[in-house]
């Protein structure tokens, strides 16, 4: 496998960006969409990001850090992505767009390392943190991971 495409979702979920904007990055939300996961971060471009939880020994594991790149609240949130021990960088951007009745989000995953293994974890988990999202944000709870 050489060159990895783009993973680009779209949904439109009905709230306003301000509250869709909190969905990304509250601590409350990111630990409910996580299954505990926590958001540690420093929304600013070049603080760090980390979402962190328990692993199976009980010991602190970072699931997934990175950097901030861009950070415009309730418009656009970009940072680096690195999963578990992975040293290879790809970067997310996150980019809310008001609607009449709801905000357009939409999640580009780009900049792919060939051969990066996280690509296929992330093609797959994207689709459920977003529905999970989406799901929490419009009826104030939401459904568990596989």
């Amino acid at each position: 496998m050489a060159h990895q495409s783009p993973l680009s979702y779209v949904f439109y979920i009905a709230a306003t960006a301000e509250k869709v904007w909190e969905g990304f990055v509250s601590q409350e939300s990111n630990r409910i969409i996580f299954s505990g996961a926590e958001l540690q971060a420093e929304f600013k471009p070049g603080g760090t990001l980390a979402w962190v939880g328990t692993g199976p020994d009980g010991k602190p594991v970072n699931y997934v850090r990175g950097k901030v790149l861009r950070f415009e609240p309730h418009k656009i949130f970009q940072y680096t992505f690195l999963m578990g021990q992975n040293d290879k960088p790809s970067r997310v951007t996150v980019e809310l767009e008001p609607e009449t009745e709801a905000t357009k989000v939409t999640v580009t995953h780009d900049e792919w390392a060939e051969n990066d293994p996280t690509y296929v974890l992330s093609s797959d988990g994207w689709p459920r943190i977003l529905s999970r999202l989406k799901t929490l944000l419009e009826t104030g709870k939401t459904f568990k991971p596989h």
